[in-house]
């Protein structure tokens, strides 16, 4: 049975903590990293939403002594919306997607309510329904997922999720299907 060394010698966990090789000195996320951030505060000339504390928000007061201190800019959400830029992709297929569209529609405009609530920049792009199959584009891959897994809790049927390889976009495919009552 090995004793923990005390006193000068450093112990195995400590060293390799003090490794910081290979580590980012700033923490945010890399996909955040790619795009110069706004100056802080900012307010979007499209939606509104604010940028303070490096996040973006919607429906928050900004206080008086930075209103005029603010930059005013266009979003990221917003600017993807114009461009038709996308990174996640719901297509609804299936009988019961047909027969319950409306129903569809409503529960997909109320998932992105809830998460535009808290996080501005999760929208939904574009909706084009075709005659069998609703094409959603969303501007996160979190929204698309989402919305599929909804789709699934309220609906049944199955969602499928595939990530591409090139640009990291989700594709999630909700199939719902009728089923014939057993006799």
């Amino acid at each position: 049975m090995k004793q923990r060394t005390t006193g000068n010698i450093p112990q195995k966990g400590l060293t390799r903590s003090l490794d910081r090789r290979g580590t980012r000195s700033n923490m945010s996320p890399p996909v955040a990293q790619k795009q110069r951030a706004p100056e802080d505060p900012s307010v979007c000339d499209s939606c509104g939403s604010i940028y303070t504390a490096k996040t973006w928000r919607r429906n928050r007061p900004l206080p008086a002594k930075l209103i005029n201190a603010a930059a005013w800019t266009i979003c990221p959400a917003c600017k993807q919306a114009k461009s038709g830029e996308y990174f996640g992709r719901v297509l609804v297929r299936g009988a019961k997607a047909s027969a319950n569209l409306d129903a569809i529609r409503s529960r997909i405009a109320n998932v992105e309510r809830r998460a535009e609530f808290t996080q501005p920049e999760r929208r939904i792009v574009s909706s084009k329904w075709d005659g069998a199959t609703l094409e959603v584009l969303t501007t996160s891959q979190k929204l698309a997922h989402r919305i599929a897994r909804e789709l699934q809790k309220a609906f049944g049927g199955r969602a499928r999720y595939t990530w591409s390889d090139q640009d990291g976009a989700l594709t999630a495919i909700w199939q719902g299907e009728t089923r014939l009552p057993r006799t």
